[in-house]
Formats: C-alpha cells, sequence, structure tokens
C-alpha cells in the first residue's frame, strides 16, 4: 500500500510536520543555553564561600578554592596561561607536602600540571573530570636544575615515558625515583586513586618488591603516560560531594591489567566524532548550587587567595554563600546523549573517564 491510497494522510502529515518543527525549537532551546564550560572558563578567581565541592569529580564545581603559588622551594606551575592552579584547600597542601615529602626522597622537584579552574566546573579544553578541586596532574618529568622562564612553561613538552606501539614503559627512561614519587603519593591516606599509563602500571607490578600494598592505588587507564593523576576523596565540610568508588582490595596487578595489553583497549573508538561531555554541558545537568557558585563574589584579589601554607589564603572562606544541597547530583544529566563519556555510569574498573580511548 502506497502513502498515497492511505485515507487521512492530510491530517497524518500535519502532525508529523508538527512534531519535526517542535523538535527542531527544542534543539535550537538547547543551543541557547550557554555551555558551562564557557561560564566557569570565564572565571577568574574563585568564589567567596567556605570551601566545599558540589557533584562529582566530573560533574560538579566547588567553592573556597586556593591557588598553588607559582614557584616553590620543590615545585614550579606549567602552563599557568591556563589559570588551572587552583584546587580544594586540602589539595593545594597536599600537593606542597608531595613535593617537599618526594624532594626528600630524592626527586628534584614537581611540574605541576592542571588542577582546577577557580571554581572548577567542567573545561574548555582536556579532562572531563577536575571538576571539583580534587584532582591534580603531576608530569613525570623532574623539575630542572634551574628555573624555567614563563616562555618555557608554556611550551616545554612533557617526557613521554611510554613506546606508544608496544605500550610498555621505556627503560631507557624510567628510574627506581619515578617508583619512589609515585609510592610517596600512593601513601597519603587521603590519596584515593592514581591513574597512570597500563605501562607504567605494569612496570610497578614487574619491579615492586616488598610492601606491594600501595599499588592498588595506582589505576591503568589510557594516557597518563607523561603524568600521573592523584585524586583525592571527597572532604569533610562537603556533603554535597559524591564520593567515587573505592579501588579493589588487591594490588591490581593479574587479570584487570593483563587486559590492557589485549587488542581489544585499542581498537579505534566506534564514534571518535561523538561530541565531548564539556562540549554539552549546561547549568541545568550541573549540581544545583553549581549556579550559586558561579554567582558568587570574587575574592578580592590573586595574592588574597593564594595558598601559604595552613591558616593562609583563607580569604575565601569568608562568608558562606552556598547552602548545603538536599541532593548530590542534578538529574539533568539525563537530557544529554549517551556518547557524552562523562555521564556514564562508572566503568568496572572503577574511575570515572578522564579521556575516551583512542580514535581513528
Amino acid at each position: 500500500m502506497t502513502l498515497r491510497s492511505l485515507p487521512d494522510r492530510k491530517p497524518f502529515l500535519t502532525a508529523a510536520l508538527a512534531l519535526v518543527t517542535l523538535a527542531a525549537f527544542a534543539a535550537a532551546a538547547i543551543s541557547a543555553e550557554p555551555r558551562a564550560k564557557d561560564l566557569f572558563g570565564a572565571k577568574k578567581l574563585p568564589a567567596v564561600a567556605p570551601a566545599q565541592s558540589f557533584g562529582f569529580y566530573s560533574k560538579g564545581c566547588f567553592t573556597g578554592g586556593v591557588a598553588l603559588p607559582m614557584d616553590g622551594p620543590a615545585w614550579e606551575v606549567m602552563r599557568p596561561s591556563r589559570n588551572r592552579r587552583w584546587g580544594h584547600p586540602a589539595m593545594i597542601a597536599l600537593i606542597e607536602k608531595l613535593a617537599r615529602d618526594a624532594h626528600a626522597d630524592g626527586w628534584p622537584g614537581l611540574l605541576i600540571g592542571d588542577v582546577s579552574q577557580p571554581r572548577g566546573g567542567p573545561m574548555m579544553t582536556g579532562h572531563a573530570s577536575h571538576q571539583i578541586g580534587l584532582d591534580a596532574d603531576i608530569w613525570l618529568t623532574p623539575m630542572p636544575g634551574r628555573p624555567l622562564t614563563i616562555a618555557q612553561r608554556e611550551t616545554m613538552s612533557a617526557t613521554l615515558m611510554v613506546n606508544e606501539k608496544t605500550h610498555l614503559v621505556k627503560d631507557t627512561l624510567w628510574t627506581p625515583a619515578h617508583t619512589r614519587l609515585l609510592k610517596r603519593a600512593a601513601s597519603y591516606p587521603e590519596v584515593e586513586r592514581i591513574l597512570v599509563n597500563p605501562g607504567i602500571k605494569k612496570k610497578l607490578c614487574d619491579t615492586v618488591t616488598g610492601d606491594r600494598s600501595w599499588l592498588r592505588k595506582i589505576r591503568p587507564f589510557w594516557g597518563h603516560d607523561y603524568h600521573f593523576h592523584m585524586r583525592i576523596g571527597c572532604q569533610p565540610g562537603s556533603p554535597g560531594c559524591k564520593a567515587q568508588q573505592a579501588t579493589p582490595g588487591d594490588d591490581g596487578c593479574g587479570k584487570p591489567l593483563a587486559w590492557w595489553f589485549t587488542e581489544e583497549p585499542w581498537r579505534p573508538n566506534k564514534n571518535p566524532d561523538a561530541p565531548k561531555a564539556r562540549d554539552l554541558m549546561t547549568m541545568a545537568n550541573l549540581p544545583r548550587e553549581c549556579q550559586a557558585v558561579l554567582a558568587a563574589p570574587d575574592a578580592p584579589s590573586l595574592e588574597a587567595v593564594t595558598y601559604r601554607g595552613a591558616g593562609a589564603a583563607t580569604v575565601a572562606a569568608a562568608k558562606p554563600q552556598v547552602t548545603e544541597p538536599a541532593e548530590t547530583i542534578s538529574s539533568g544529566a539525563a537530557t544529554l546523549p549517551a556518547q557524552a563519556s562523562a555521564f556514564a555510569p562508572t566503568p568496572a574498573i572503577g574511575i570515572p573517564l578522564p579521556r575516551p580511548r583512542p580514535g581513528n
């Protein structure tokens, strides 16, 4: 039977046209909503409010952020133009502690990559996570013996530690000092997870002797071949922070690691052109508290909220501007397409996706 022979086809076509028109209006309305990454990326200073994280590592924001100083006795901030040296005070304090402890262990000093934006939220480029001030990237390249200029910090390349074809660590580059650095980072109780390239995890599994309990925190994932990603848990005073899954109790050197050295993880992404979550996220997709985080007044100056040790940089905590949430996570994420991977269920290996598997 052809369409021409259908009875009352005119009302049918009229209804179909109306549905198409409504869909077009809906799409236009969605596209008219400002992207959350543009709103949070435009903020140059943190919100004046107590330190609180709202939501999840890949879908949230935070208040009371403080900045890691550009230089310290055993660290330097890289890519300063990104303005991503901000974090929850607990994270910034831990970075400074790791720098001191690692230096005492023989590491020349830390080169610090991205931590978070001043108020967190989705970033213009790069990460799916780093949104609630509890993530930090630390290069596996040691700090040089001479201070880096601003230009060098913007352009200097990190050392790629893994052979991209074999997915194994380059033995000419890996040293016992790298192992000590990761062990030191994993030793802190507040650190829940450290993401590294699968080749780095394998190198540790193959070479670490004695106490191997800390290896359970070292989790393999795509990327992370020139830096490691250190993540701490939700902090006291942040009831709206959504915790991540706990790591398994074993050292992680068995079957789950072996999977990374099969063909499957390295097959091209079936949909490499799918939009990234950060490119789709609007304020409706974030916890409702994030709107108040954006509206909160700026800290008076960068200097006032640069962390100078315990008890310093407290201006950002002067007045509460955000109430404690009744719900920790907004349901708005359900309106996004499934391929927005940061909103997909946490994978079985227990880590939110920092970036998708390789494209074509």
